[in-house]
C-alpha cells in the first residue's frame, strides 16, 4: 500500500505536467487543492465540536503550508524534470529526519548533499535555478508541513484535521491560482483535474492511513524514502524524461540518506500524527 501511495503521488503529479500548457502551473495546483479539499470535507466529515480555537488556527497554518508545498512543486515541475523536483523536495523531509528529535548523521548529511550536487551539476549549470529555487521552497514547506501535521495529529485523531487543513489549502490554492484560471479553465480540465485530485493527493491519504496500521514507523519511513527514485522513473516512463549519470546518481545518494536517516532516527512508537497523510506528500515525519 506504501508503494502504491507513493507511485499514485508521482502519477498525478506527471499526469498534470501535459495540463501546464492550458492551466499554468499555479492553475493546476490550485484545482487539484481545492478539489482534494472539497472530496476529503465531504469523505470525512470533520465537525466543530471536535476542535478547539487553537486546533482550527493549527489546521488553518497546515492548509497554508499545504498550498505553498503543492504550488511550489508544479512550479518546479514546470521547469524541472519529476525525479530531479522530487528529489530536491524530498529534502525537506529529510532534513526533518536528520535534524528533529531523532538526531540525525553527519554521513547521511553528507549523503543528501552530494545528492543535490550531483543533482544540480552547478559546474553545468545545466538546471533552471528559479525550478531549483522552487523545489526547495516546496521542500521548506514540506518540512513545515510534517512539523504542523504532527502538532495537529497530537490533537486530533484520524483525517479530521486534514478535513479541515485541506480545504484551507484549497481555497489560498484556488485564490492564488484565479489569474491564470479565469480565462483558461474549461468544463473537461475541470473533470480531469477532479480525477487527478482523486488519483492524487486523496487515494494515497487513504493507502497511507492503512499502511501505517501495518508497519512500524521506521519501516513506512524507509519505504518513502523511495520516493524520489520512483519519481524518477515515473518521469522516464510516462513523461520520457530520461535522466542523465550525474542525475540519477544523485537520487541515488538521496535515497540512501533519507533511508539512512529514517533508520537510525525513527520514533520508537507511532503518534497519531501518523494517521495524517501529506497534502502531496507522505509523513515521514514519523521517522523524525
Amino acid at each position: 500500500m506504501a508503494v502504491t501511495s507513493m507511485s499514485t503521488v508521482q502519477l498525478g503529479s506527471a499526469l498534470t505536467v501535459p495540463l501546464f500548457g492550458q492551466l499554468g502551473a499555479s492553475g493546476t495546483a490550485g484545482l487539484r487543492l481545492g478539489w482534494a479539499g472539497v472530496l476529503l470535507l465531504v469523505l470525512v466529515r470533520p465537525r466543530r465540536r471536535d476542535f478547539s480555537r487553537q486546533d482550527l488556527a493549527a489546521c488553518g497554518v497546515l492548509g497554508a503550508a499545504t498550498a505553498g508545498m503543492m504550488l511550489f512543486f508544479m512550479l518546479a515541475l514546470s521547469r524541472l524534470p519529476l525525479g530531479t523536483a522530487s528529489a530536491l523536495e524530498f529534502l525537506g523531509p529529510l532534513a526533518v529526519s536528520l535534524y528533529g528529535p531523532g538526531r540525525g548523521r553527519t554521513v547521511w548529511t553528507a549523503a543528501a548533499a552530494i545528492g543535490v550536487v550531483l543533482l544540480t551539476e552547478p559546474w553545468r549549470g545545466a538546471l533552471d535555478p528559479l525550478g531549483v529555487a522552487f523545489a526547495l521552497a516546496a521542500a521548506a514547506c514540506w518540512a513545515a508541513y510534517i512539523l504542523l501535521t504532527q502538532r495537529v495529529g497530537d490533537r486530533v485523531t484520524g483525517l479530521k484535521g486534514l478535513a479541515v487543513s485541506m480545504p484551507v489549502a484549497g481555497v489560498l490554492g484556488m485564490l492564488i491560482a484565479a489569474p491564470a484560471l479565469s480565462t483558461r479553465v474549461t468544463w473537461p480540465a475541470l473533470w480531469v483535474m477532479l480525477a487527478l485530485a482523486a488519483l492524487s493527493p486523496v487515494l494515497p491519504f487513504v493507502l497511507e492511513f492503512l499502511a501505517l496500521r501495518r508497519l512500524t514507523t521506521s519501516a513506512f519511513g524507509t519505504l518513502m524514502s523511495l520516493e524520489p527514485a520512483i519519481a524518477m522513473l515515473v518521469g522516464l516512463f510516462v513523461l520520457g524524461q530520461e535522466p542523465g549519470l550525474a542525475s540519477a546518481t544523485g537520487v541515488v545518494f538521496v535515497v540512501v540518506a533519507g533511508i539512512g536517516a529514517t533508520r537510525t532516527g525513527a520514533r520508537p512508537t507511532a503518534t497519531p500524527a501518523a494517521t495524517a497523510p501529506h497534502g502531496t506528500r507522505t509523513p515521514v515525519q514519523e521517522a523524525s
